[in-house]
């Protein structure tokens, strides 16, 4: 299936589905069509019970660049428009961390501003050779507002996560691997088949255990010890129950492989 918008690609293919930036000659800056679909396509794949993995990517040599500098240099100078006259909407950062589904970012290019937030937003992040990050919000009198603030210390430390919003200095893919902001880093041409291959395997694994990890694990960065075992133990105690808790016990009895329903 896909469905396709001026700059955003949505296509769901063996339980993953994968939303692809899509404005190459804008390096996939944050102009309204690729914010808008980033919206629709998350909102899309989050409530599609076919979709078992999500995956970020973008098309050409950027996965995302940040704000449409363009758009912003026109704004600069204007009054902040006031919050009652926003239209109320979900952060796009807070809308991947409730997904109860994997995400990941497959890191195609260059990882600037907000593209770098909303890499850090998802659970994972796999990062071509070629890829490259920065917090650019410095450089242009700002500082990380999508997200960055809150899951780079978390990565990589408060002291990197500090020096990085102050200086905005371009990092490569393997110093990010090094430091922790990217979970790993792959020959350019090999980032889609690595993705796909990690993506494919985690929708054929039990989704509903899946889920009670993500969940628990985030829950648990604001949990005390004894809070998050209790949590997790009663998470735990629900899954006994179900389906695919059967079939991975009766698998392992049989030597074979286990086949999942997410059930």
């Amino acid at each position: 299936m896909e469905q396709a918008q001026a700059d955003v690609l949505y296509t769901v293919e063996n339980g993953v589905g994968t939303i692809r930036l899509n404005r190459p000659d804008k390096m996939n800056a944050l102009i309204p069509g690729i914010g808008e679909g980033l919206y629709k396509s998350l909102e899309a794949a989050t409530g599609d019970n076919d979709v078992r993995v999500i995956v970020i990517t973008g098309s050409g040599r950027a996965f995302c660049a940040g704000a449409d500098m363009t758009a912003m240099a026109e704004r600069a100078g204007r009054p902040a428009q006031a919050p009652a006259q926003m239209a109320p909407r979900t952060h796009l950062a807070l809308l991947i961390q409730q997904c109860p589904k994997p995400v990941i970012a497959s890191v195609n290019g260059v990882a600037v501003g907000f593209g770098l937030d909303l890499a850090l937003a998802c659970d994972i992040r796999i990062a071509s050779d070629q890829a490259r990050f920065s917090e650019a919000y410095i450089r242009r009198g700002m500082h990380p507002a999508g997200g960055g603030a809150y899951f780079l210390p978390r990565l990589v430390g408060i002291d990197r996560a500090l020096l990085l919003s102050w200086t905005g200095d371009m990092i490569d893919a393997k110093e990010a691997e090094r430091i922790g902001m990217v979970t790993m880093v792959v020959p350019h041409d090999e980032l889609d088949s690595t993705t796909r291959d990690l993506a494919e395997r985690l929708a054929k694994g039990p989704a509903l255990a899946i889920q009670n990890a993500k969940r628990a694990i985030y829950e648990g960065l604001d949990l005390d010890l004894k809070t998050s075992l209790e949590k997790t133990m009663a998470a735990r105690q629900s899954l006994l129950g179900t389906a695919d808790h059967k079939e991975g016990a009766k698998s392992f009895v049989e030597k074979r492989a286990p086949q999942f329903k997410g059930k």
